[in-house]
Formats: C-alpha cells, structure tokens, sequence
C-alpha cells in the first residue's frame, strides 16, 4: 500500500504494480485503508512510522472530503480537485466505517476526538441510506464507536435503525431456499452478514445475532466448495433461481468472508468460523478454483481472479482488501481445522 500512497492519499489504480496517477484518489479506497493502518498500529506493531505517516496522510483526505452536512466527496482527482458534489452511499457508508474504527482505536487521542466529532456530523446523513451494503459499512464501524462513551447514545441508535433495515430487507426476500436479504448476491456479500452480527452483540438483540448467523450460513453453503472458498464473481452475480458467475472473483469478497467469519466466532465461540476465516483467507494465497496466488511477495493483490488466471494489476481496493484480512487473521488464535 506504502507504493500506491502519496501525501495526499492512496492512488485508486495500478497498471501492473504503478500507480496510475490519472485515476486519482477515492474516499471508498482512503477509508479502508485508514482501517488498514490503524490495524497493522494496533496488532502488528504499534511503533510503525510508515503506517503512523500514512494513517495521518489518510485522515487528513477524509477531513476534506467531508462536507458542512456531514456527507463526503468520492473521487478526487490527481490535482486534488473534487470531481463530484457528493459520493456514493457507498462511500459515505465506508467512511463511517473508518471514523467508528478510528475514534476507539486510534493510536493518538487528537485523532479519536477528530473522528468522533467528524463521526457525529454523519450520523443524520446516514439514517437516510436507501441501500443495504452502506447501512452494514456504517453498522460495522459504529459498532467499534460504541466504545467511547460520549458517542454511545447517539450511535446506537443509528445501529438499531440500519440493523431495522436489514432485518426488513431479509423478511422481504428470504424464504426456506434463499434465507438472503435480496433477490440476487452482487458484491461485498459477506459484510451484510458480519453488520448484523455485529449489531446484535452490540445491541444484545439475539435475534438480530440468529439472523445474521443464519444468513453467513447459506453464504457459505453458497461460496464454499470442499476446502475452497469460491466468491460470486462480478460477471453475472448469482441471481435466485439462476446460474451463479464464478470467475472475475474479487479480493473484497474473501475480506469480507474472513471478518464475518470472525464476528460469527465471536458470537458463538465455534472454531468451525475460525477455520472457515483461515480458508477464506487462503483463496488470496492459491486456495481457489485455479490454484493461483493474487496476494504478491511485495505486499500488493492482484484486482482479481479471471478464468485464465489473476489480473496482472494491483489496485488499491484489491490490496487494501488483502492487508485487512491479514491483520484480522493475524489478531485472532489459529482455529482448530473443523469446518464440519
């Protein structure tokens, strides 16, 4: 990520491994990897330079890009001009993401007071998300905030809204064959899981916890093949009733399966969730359909894995992806292998 970042923010783009400076910065890739940083500070080593430099670089970029009513701007480009008015839900979801994980694991206290300021201006914006994946990216960042007591009870209750949310979504769609929260699987799958495990310990809304267990189930009856994990691919999704795409896989999907993994573990202590993390995590190592490693000796990943092999490029979304995983793999025990 060090060769992907400058003094402005992460570069979003890569044409093998070098930044393409004409697709500029995004706050979607700046949240994420202020999350990454933050976690190599906290469970890898606290004295980082590099990932203390960088955490700072990238904080100050989301400081920017937040405007007066609390929404964010999305894409910058590389003469640092806004491109757009306000960013995707998307994006604004990831950024409080960002600042919930930030404003309790923080290594500096003026970080954790600017990001707890900066998370409450967003909290009115965020009750109005219409879409699910934003909703859980607030959920799972908030979740974090909830440590810091002065941000307690204005977080939790955006906690229980967007959990609302979810759960409606899922009496919406969900029957006995597809116990899902939409009539297709798209993208980032496994965080909608992870959002509402993650309320309902939060909240102590057990059947909040059943629901999001539930779900990460038929997910992985989905995407885990033997000892395989084989993420819907963005070319087709997996609608209900229909064929399911499994190639132009990418490396967001098994981050989201190892930290959902880790929040099903931390709601039921089964090490069948540490291990199901350790499989999720290896497909970045060669542990999928083709055998093929996306995650490279220079600490880049590959953009994703084709039918004829991994994407030569290494973007910033790809190799942010790996790094969390990573750091979440390496903060938790090494499960006993039963994925029974």
């Amino acid at each position: 990520m060090t060769a992907l970042s400058d003094d402005c923010a992460v570069i979003q783009h890569a044409i093998e491994d070098v930044p393409n400076r004409s697709t500029g910065y995004c706050t979607d890739d700046v949240s994420r990897a202020l999350v990454a940083v933050l976690m190599r500070l906290q469970f890898v080593d606290r004295e980082d330079a590099t990932a203390t430099r960088l955490a700072n670089t990238y904080l100050a970029f989301l400081f920017d890009a937040q405007n007066s009513d609390g929404r964010f701007h999305n894409f910058m480009d590389y003469d640092r001009a806004w491109l757009d008015a306000i960013g995707t839900q998307d994006s604004n979801g990831r950024a409080i993401w960002a600042l919930g994980y930030a404003a309790t694991h923080a290594p500096r206290e003026s970080w954790r007071r600017l990001c707890g300021r900066m998370l409450l201006r967003t909290l009115e914006p965020a009750a109005h998300f219409e879409y699910p994946r934003p909703a859980a990216y607030a959920i799972i960042g908030l979740s974090h905030a909830l440590g810091d007591a002065t941000l307690a009870r204005p977080v939790r209750t955006l906690v229980r809204h967007c959990a609302d949310m979810l759960l409606a979504l899922y009496r919406e769609h969900a029957d006995g064959g597809w116990p899902w929260f939409e009539p297709q699987m798209t993208y980032d799958n496994a965080r909608l899981c992870e959002a509402l495990v993650r309320a309902g310990l939060a909240l102590g809304d057990a059947g909040c916890v059943e629901t999001g267990i539930r779900t990460f189930d038929f997910l992985t009856k989905v995407t885990v093949e033997g000892d395989l994990f084989v993420p819907i691919g963005n070319a087709g999704w997996y609608p209900r009733g229909g064929a399911r795409a499994r190639f132009a896989q990418q490396p967001l999907e098994a981050a989201a399966m190892v930290d959902a993994a880790l929040a099903a573990f931390d709601a039921t202590g089964s090490n069948r969730y540490l291990a199901l993390a350790q499989l999720a995590f290896g497909w970045f190592h060669g542990q999928n359909l083709l055998g093929a490693p996306l995650a490279a000796e220079s600490g880049g990943c590959s953009d994703g894995l084709e039918e004829h092999g991994p994407s030569t490029n290494l973007g910033a979304e790809s190799t942010i992806s790996y790094l969390l995983a990573a750091y979440a793999v390496a903060a938790r025990p090494t499960p006993v292998p039963d994925l029974t």
